[in-house]
């Protein structure tokens, strides 16, 4: 069996190392094997079989240990940004490697490689078994396929798309935004591209591979108006194919990013305090991730860190909230066909009717909890090993109109999307930017808002929601990011519109805090 190391797999990819600066958008070799089936990829060109995954796993678990994974990955992503229609930055990056995992209780031990060759490999196997010192534990005698469903099918073979195909989407971006409107002065526009190819064999006999696209386009404006400075961002994306970027998608983009820099020209700051406020659908689900998702995480209630550690059965939202955590919605960005634990994509029920039905969990919170795993194992890259994590999280409509929830809000603050923020995962307390919202007067949305932050706590935030109107959206963006442990995970959320009877809204004479 032929392996490969880093240095000659680089040297024969026309695309890799310096090369990336010559050639901005990877090619060669490297990429007509992406263009080949999902399942036996890293056999084909690495020589990595089942004979090899357990050679691994049994060195991982030479030392005792209560199970052990391996996870390939070959990574391709490509960046192109155009400042006033001129290409600032264009470049590619290859990722490749292998992580090994031992796992005994809640202890982790973790190795990996960039070389694809059989001494360096167990090397990272020897270091993921040094975690314990007992006798050899069991790893299964063959390895078994995981039968997975598709959440984003698309053309593998789009990384090949050549840059002048993809440089029209972003010049168009650009010369629209400078058309709708006269106070631009800047604008940068851009687009992103990833293909993931993973493998994941474990010592219970799982093995799974899948292919992850995730691609984004995006639009940033600088506008003057009146000796004022304003500028916006927005952008849309996914686990997409390449067919989903039309110019109808183009001018609705530009249309946005137009629409959110002219609103802050008529922008006003409110006065400060506690009053109702009402979250607008769609992208300010980023609140309901980050204040109350992360404390649904299983690891944080393990650990007796989370407010809901104790709170399995009980109430803790109205019975018209329901908060779900989703790897299977076709083409977002947080969906996922297998995590990275080997664990089918599926859709987990955190609140129901406002009780708290489960958490989060990986492989070690699941047996701690004596549960199944709900596939939420997630890591970055093979130089990480997998925690609970988000997929798309997001509430379910309820029964009311927008314009009823915000008449019945009175006067107070209509939040339309939120920005750079801070959370204390225990207690659950949050600060966030409002980057883009109205006043709310006489149950009317009125003056656009800005240099202002919502405070709170998040799970009383989630008890105290009054009101949920029947139009849930899930962001339809594919640059959102989850940080955690030193890791990043590409994530997304939804909301309806709903009202919060009592939030702490405050000014601030620069935008939020550290994310």
């Amino acid at each position: 069996m032929n392996h490969i190391n880093r240095r000659t797999f680089l040297k024969n990819s026309a695309s890799a190392g310096g090369m990336l600066l010559l050639t901005p958008y990877l090619s060669g070799s490297m990429l007509t094997s992406f263009k080949s089936a999902q399942t036996g990829y890293f056999e084909r060109e690495f020589g990595i079989d089942d004979e090899i995954c357990q050679m691994l796993l049994e060195k991982a678990l030479s030392k005792g240990g209560d199970l052990a994974d391996v996870y390939f990955e070959h990574s391709l992503e490509n960046w192109l940004n155009l400042e006033d229609g001129k290409v600032s930055r264009s470049y590619g990056n290859v990722l490749l490697g292998v992580g090994i995992r031992t796992v005994k209780g809640d202890q982790v031990g973790y190795g990996f490689t960039q070389e694809l060759t059989k001494e360096s490999m167990l090397s990272a196997a020897a270091t993921a078994a040094s975690l314990v010192n007992e006798s050899a534990g069991t790893v299964a005698q063959s390895l078994k396929l995981l039968k997975t469903q598709n959440y984003y099918p698309f053309d593998p073979s789009m990384v090949e798309i050549p840059l002048e195909s993809k440089l029209p989407l972003v010049k168009a971006i650009n010369d629209k935004c400078f058309a709708l409107s006269n106070h631009i002065v800047k604008v940068s526009a851009g687009f992103h591209d990833s293909t993931k190819r993973i493998l994941i064999a474990t010592s219970d006999g799982v093995k799974a591979e899948d292919i992850l696209p995730r691609n984004f386009l995006y639009a940033s404006t600088v506008g003057e108006k009146d000796g004022r400075t304003e500028q916006s961002w927005y952008n849309f994306g996914g686990r997409r194919d390449f067919s989903y970027y039309t110019e109808k998608l183009t001018d609705k983009l530009a249309e946005e990013v137009i629409k959110r820099t002219e609103k802050l020209f008529e922008a006003i700051q409110p006065p400060a305090g506690e009053m109702p406020v009402v979250l607008g659908p769609g992208v300010t689900g980023i609140l309901l991730h980050e204040a109350i998702g992360h404390g649904m995480e299983a690891d944080f209630n393990r650990k007796k860190i989370s407010t809901y550690s104790t709170m399995i059965g009980k109430k803790v939202a109205e019975p018209f909230v329901t908060i779900i955590d989703d790897g299977t919605n076709p083409q977002q960005l947080g969906s996922i066909n297998v995590d990275d634990e080997g664990i089918p994509g599926q859709k987990t029920v955190l609140v129901e009717n406002g009780v708290l039905t489960s958490y989060l969990h990986d492989k070690i919170s699941a047996k701690h909890y004596g549960v199944e795993p709900t596939g939420n194992g997630r890591r970055q890259s093979f130089e990480h090993y997998p925690q609970p994590r988000m997929r798309n999280t997001y509430m379910l409509s309820g029964d009311a109109n927008p314009e009823d929830v915000i008449k019945t809000a009175k006067n107070g603050i209509y939040v339309e999307d939120i920005s750079n923020g801070q959370v204390k995962i225990g207690e659950g307390d949050f600060a966030f930017y409002v980057s883009q919202g109205r006043m709310i007067e006489d149950g009317k949305l009125t003056a656009p808002v800005k240099d202002i932050n919502i405070m709170g706590n998040g799970p009383k935030m989630l008890e105290n929601i009054i009101m949920v109107a029947n139009d849930l959206e899930l962001h339809e963006g594919g640059a959102g990011s989850c940080g955690k442990g030193g890791q990043s995970v590409p994530v997304s959320f939804g909301l309806p519109t709903c009202l919060v009877k009592s939030m702490t809204v405050g000014g601030t004479q620069q935008k939020g805090g550290a994310s």
